[in-house]
């Protein structure tokens, strides 16, 4: 017991190393992690006295614990022995692969993140290069049920659709968003799983993937969190409202427990005098391939630039944005009337369709044609509008600036000349900014011709 031993310095060192790390594991890590713990919960009790809707506690669950929650949920765990039955694999290798999708979808929502920094960059971004014109948001969420769960349906103009919305609702509440592969591009996806969403595989066949997505899907909503999707299923080519895709939805409808806690569905309509990715979203159209690749480095770049103009002070901004906010679905009463997931899409996304705001360029360029002066016939279009209850977002001083401010607009980005006309090879862009405007109007004629 009392014989000498001799170590070399190295391993002396390493021992040392090892027990102190193990210390710092036992003792002092805690103690951090419990310290730092504390000052979040106290962050977070702040910020739910102030906004309408309290932060869901599923939100703050910690990332493991979820992904865990998720793996090892019944209906999962059936879905995998169903997978590994019909994959002819062994039940633990379809379990670990539906931990993989667990770990794929699930959110790091911060509170920090999304309340300290997300929010405040979204509305500066917002504001440097539109002007925002809000409409009644509290008329509409004022009225919800504070015990329901608030799910926003929204059509797709563009990526900026996420900024705009984010920021417009965040003294109400956090909203987690169901995002495409787009933004699963380093560093941008720590940024918005930190914001909450979920990323999505649209178009993916997988069975067991789509299983263990729709059950994150209703358990986020059983336990009150709000989430925004895109029922189009990616960005409108040619600036209609299109139909739903019915998956997201479905999930919602093939989870929901009538007894327990309602699911509103609040349409959105977005609408913008200029969409960022315009061209590429018309070429898309016109060539029936979808070649919108966003990249990193290009977005930043394109960023970089507006910014610098806007430092000059020689950026004459993107025209105005809007969001229109219409009255939400109860899916308990939905259910109650025996409807189908195919009429909900439908109905849903006719309401989204009623509720985009119009905007100055969309309605100048849904008057380009025709006869009659141009102000004479944007007088005309938006009287149709106002009298069918539309949203009209136009120049608060009055239709006349209102054309001309859009004339400038159409002028500066060469889609129509100094005669007003609309240049050869443009015509597919003016069609794009007018097909909201004349997307409604149609629904006023067959409207009235019904009755």
């Amino acid at each position: 017991m009392t014989t000498m031993v001799q170590l070399p310095l190295w391993l002396v060192v390493l021992v040392v190393l090892l027990a102190a790390i193990a210390a710092l594991d036992r003792i002092l890590v805690p103690s951090v992690r419990w310290f730092f713990r504390r000052r979040m919960e106290q962050a977070v009790a702040r910020l739910n006295a102030r906004l309408a809707r309290p932060i869901a506690p599923f939100k703050l669950a910690q990332r493991h614990d979820m992904i865990l929650r998720l793996a090892y949920d019944p209906a999962v765990m059936q879905a995998v022995a169903d997978h590994a039955a019909e994959a002819g694999i062994p039940p633990d290798v379809a379990a670990e692969e539906a931990r993989a999708y667990a770990a794929e979808i699930v959110p790091a929502f911060s509170a920090t993140m999304y309340f300290g920094f997300a929010v405040q960059l979204a509305r500066r971004f917002t504001r440097a290069f539109y002007e925002v014109r809000i409409g009644s948001v509290e008329e509409v969420l004022d009225r919800i049920d504070r015990d329901a769960t608030v799910v926003f349906v929204m059509n797709h103009r563009s990526n900026m659709d996420y900024v705009l919305v984010t920021w417009l609702i965040a003294d109400r509440q956090a909203i987690s968003y169901a995002v495409g592969e787009w933004a699963r591009v380093w560093p941008l996806s720590r940024l918005i799983r930190g914001m909450g969403a979920y990323f999505i595989r649209r178009g993916s066949r997988n069975a067991l993937y789509r299983r263990v997505l729709a059950r994150y899907v209703q358990m986020a909503a059983s336990e009150g969190v709000a989430q925004a999707i895109f029922p189009e299923g990616g960005l409108s080519l040619d600036g209609r409202v299109g139909a739903a895709r019915l998956g997201l939805l479905s999930y919602f409808v093939a989870g929901f427990d009538p007894a327990g806690r309602d699911i509103l569905f609040v349409p959105v309509g977005l609408a913008y005098d200029r969409v960022l990715e315009d061209r590429v979203l018309v070429e898309a159209g016109e060539t029936g391939q979808r070649r919108f690749r966003p990249t990193l480095g290009g977005a930043l770049g394109f960023t970089g630039r507006m910014l610098w103009r806007v430092a000059r002070g020689n950026f004459p901004g993107f025209g105005a944005t809007a969001a229109g906010f219409g009255a939400p679905v109860s899916l308990r009463a939905f259910v109650a009337q025996g409807r189908s997931v195919e009429a909900l899409g439908a109905e849903m996304m006719a309401r989204v369709a009623h509720a985009v705001p119009v905007l100055p360029v969309p309605l100048v360029a849904a008057a380009l044609e025709g006869e009659g002066t141009l102000p004479d016939r944007v007088r005309g279009l938006a009287g149709r509008l106002e009298a069918a209850g539309a949203s009209l977002r136009l120049h608060p001083d009055g239709l006349e600036r209102t054309v001309e401010t859009a004339v400038l607009h159409l002028q500066r980005r060469g889609m129509i000349g100094a005669d007003l006309r609309v240049r050869a090879g443009k015509e597919g862009l003016v069609r794009f900014y007018a097909a909201p405007v004349l997307q409604r109007l149609a629904e006023v004629d067959a409207a009235t011709r019904q009755t």
